[in-house]
């Protein structure tokens, strides 16, 4: 463990300077992620650290890749640390966040799912005012178990049904629309009446800078686009730690107030591992098994790994906006202004005071995102209130680094359930506050429709 450490570090460390080297003379216009900014565009470009890191943030790096790609394993099995499941999704982070990008949604109608999580809750909020678990199978399907030991609660499998748009120039485009099905349910029928929502893993670049916008500037946001008729608007969810209702800024329907809540909810709800945020194995009355299985410790996840893994999250850098002289990028940025795509995807915006990486404070970023709830119209509705987001609303996807997807673990899937294969796919399923800008795009001429999306790959 020792050498892997040190080799983790010392790889950490060649990557740190490399991207110094090659990233002193960026175009300030390419500063996606203002100081944090990488120049790299390859299979490595949601991976390296933020530059410059000193030697201590350099090691609490590694440290926290180390940990954020560590297999975990039923105690007392070997392999890895103690604490995966009971029932899980997975055995480790790189699973759905491989090349830390996003998941990759099933290709074709019957396949299981990999990296698409199945949210389950039933009517009513919990005490904190959050989703109501499922009373047999908690606020997701675990489709993993210990095997001879405990059983999955079951396995789910899209099945897509498509439909076709058509331009205004007549054109047209096949759009699918997923269908959950469950398989296998080891504890019952999932009722009607069950809320369910497909979840793929977002990319993971950036969220230091997200963290570091104050509370104030995304108020501003909302308040700036209720004078165009957006009602943008903030999520508030509850603080583990400090026991009380905050803005809401990670998770797809910003349910989560912060990384470090976000590390903790994913490593209970995907992998099985507690911690000091979520101490009780997710094991429903009905499931005995789950519930008689030890634990691998109390907690699973230590505070010196979720510290580590908290700032390697924090710390990774933004890749570089490219073609900023491409005639076609720089006209794609005047459409995407014009059909009132940036009033929700925010261009530009500051951090503020930011004591946990101070490089990242009072930085001019770039995410196109406000972090705000959105409406996006019925196509879209998951049907699934979370807090204080309704079963139509959204939080704005950043755009950063979007169109490097592909090149870091071959996989381009979008919006909430992967449904879009494509810029344009996603573009076609806004409703909602973004009908209009849907419509602009769908009325574009071939070549403005190619610009636009030529831009929004070059972010």
């Amino acid at each position: 463990m020792l050498n892997l450490t040190l080799a983790r570090i010392a790889t950490t460390v060649c990557a740190a300077v490399s991207v110094l080297a090659t990233g002193a003379e960026l175009d300030p216009r390419a500063r996606s992620g203002g100081a944090l900014t990488t120049p790299l565009a390859d299979s490595n470009a949601y991976a390296v650290p933020a530059p410059p890191l000193s030697a201590q943030q350099t090691q609490l790096f590694a440290l926290g890749r180390e940990a954020f790609d560590q297999r975990w394993v039923p105690a007392p099995q070997l392999g890895g640390p103690w604490g995966f499941g009971p029932t899980a999704n997975g055995n480790k982070c790189t699973v759905c966040h491989e090349g830390n990008g996003r998941g990759p949604a099933p290709e074709q109608s019957g396949q299981t799912l990999r990296a698409l999580l199945v949210r389950l809750s039933v009517a009513g909020a919990n005490e904190f005012g959050g989703p109501m678990p499922h009373h047999d199978y908690g606020d997701q399907l675990n489709d993993l178990g210990v095997q001879d030991l405990v059983p999955a609660e079951g396995h789910a499998t899209v099945n897509y049904t498509e439909r076709e748009v058509a331009f205004a120039d007549g054109e047209t485009i096949t759009l699918r629309a997923p269908q959950i099905q469950f398989e296998q349910l080891r504890f019952g029928a999932i009722a009607p009446s069950t809320m369910i929502s497909a979840r793929l893993a977002p990319p993971l670049i950036g969220l230091g800078l997200l963290e570091a916008i104050p509370e104030e500037t995304l108020l501003a946001v909302a308040k700036q686009q209720a004078t165009l008729g957006i009602s943008g608007r903030p999520n508030y969810v509850w603080d583990v730690a400090a026991k009380k209702e905050v803005i809401g800024r990670f998770g797809l329907k910003a349910n989560q107030p912060n990384i470090r809540q976000q590390v903790a909810a994913a490593f209970h709800g995907d992998l099985g591992v507690t911690s000091d945020y979520f101490p009780a194995e997710n094991c429903p009355e009905v499931q005995k098994e789950c519930r008689v299985l030890p634990p691998g410790g109390y907690p699973e996840l230590t505070t010196r790994n979720i510290d580590a893994i908290q700032f390697f999250l924090r710390a990774l850098a933004v890749p570089a906006r490219r073609n900023l002289d491409d005639p076609m990028a720089q006209r794609g940025e005047q459409l995407f202004a014009q059909a009132q795509c940036a009033a929700c995807h925010v261009p530009e915006i500051r951090t503020g005071a930011y004591p946990a990486l101070p490089i990242g404070a009072e930085q001019a970023i770039h995410p196109y995102t406000d972090l705000l709830l959105h409406d996006m119209g019925e196509a879209l509705a998951d049907g699934r209130p979370d807090f204080k987001a309704d079963g139509r609303e959204w939080r704005t996807a950043p755009l950063w680094g979007l169109g490097l997807s592909a090149k870091v673990n071959g996989n381009a899937s979008l919006l909430h359930d992967g449904r879009a294969r494509d810029v344009a796919e996603a573009i076609l399923w806004h409703g909602g506050e973004a009908q209009s800008a849907r419509e602009a795009f769908r009325a574009m001429s071939k070549r403005d429709r190619e610009a636009l999306i030529t831009f929004v790959e070059s972010i």
